[in-house]
């Protein structure tokens, strides 16, 4: 939702209604597309100290209640996608919920590779947004804007599965521990870190934010991140570590957003 926001943000300069049912639009297809994996993965949720908890596996709510609730927020949302966005708008959500429920969430039992193509995932929303602003989908821009949420994800999942990889491997999910020791796969997430950053400082080259107050404090928080994670380069990495990286990127994501975002309303 937050993303949808940004990506029509960056695409126009004029606040409108259609912006509304775009966000909302998203939340809910999000939202149906979540309830859907809770159904499609249930057995494997009960298997995990971390999901055991939630609303199926734990009785809470029937699967028969579920299927409702998938199709009210998905038909819901998709209309107003429709009206808010238009044919390609409901085309691109409705693209998120099937790559996600139907390609990532059964690749996942199949591969520990999944994430690269899931992430595909996180990089429509902010395209939503951007053509529900007026823009085309293959505007340079929005190819930008969609890759770096798309090469963010990347490292946002490797470090849970560092943090968490037990939890998967005892539900039966293929890790990537299966190839690379815990230090490596520090090593490596540490490089997509690096490169999610990289990603965030050509939104001015790409016309996305002028030479600014934005573009200097996107610098400013590149380089700290990039000295911050550096943690995971350490020859010992305890599971708090771990946390504060995955909360350092994810915070850098936001901040970013922020700037941006702060920056197109200051200049409307």
């Amino acid at each position: 939702m937050i993303t949808t926001v940004f990506g029509y943000l960056c695409a126009t300069k004029v606040f409108g209604i259609e912006l509304l049912g775009a966000a909302l639009g998203i939340f809910l297809l999000a939202s149906g597309s979540a309830a859907l994996n809770h159904l499609q993965e249930a057995v494997f949720d009960a298997q995990m100290e971390r999901t055991k908890n939630r609303p199926i596996p734990s009785g809470k709510i029937s699967e028969k209640n579920v299927f409702g609730i998938i199709l009210i927020l998905s038909i819901v949302g998709s209309v107003l996608l429709f009206i808010s966005s238009g044919f390609i708008g409901v085309l691109l959500g409705l693209l998120a919920l099937l790559w996600y429920n139907g390609i990532y969430t059964p690749l996942k039992r199949k591969t520990s590779f999944a994430i690269i193509p899931g992430s595909v995932i996180g990089a429509i929303p902010p395209v939503v947004g951007w053509v529900t602003g007026g823009g085309n989908v293959f505007d340079p821009q929005a190819l930008l804007i969609a890759f770096f949420f798309f090469i963010w994800q990347i490292p946002h999942f490797w470090l849970l599965l560092l943090a968490f990889g037990k939890d998967y491997e005892d539900a039966g999910y293929p890790t990537l521990k299966k190839y690379f020791s815990e230090n490596q796969l520090a090593r490596i997430t540490y490089v997509w870190i690096c490169v999610t950053g990289v990603t965030g400082l050509l939104m001015p080259l790409f016309s996305i934010i002028d030479i600014s107050f934005a573009s200097i404090g996107i610098l400013v928080l590149v380089i700290t991140l990039i000295i911050r994670s550096a943690k995971l380069l350490n020859e010992h990495i305890d599971k708090q570590s771990l946390r504060k990286v995955f909360l350092e990127i994810n915070l850098f994501v936001v901040v970013l957003i922020l700037f941006i975002s702060i920056e197109k309303i200051i200049l409307l």
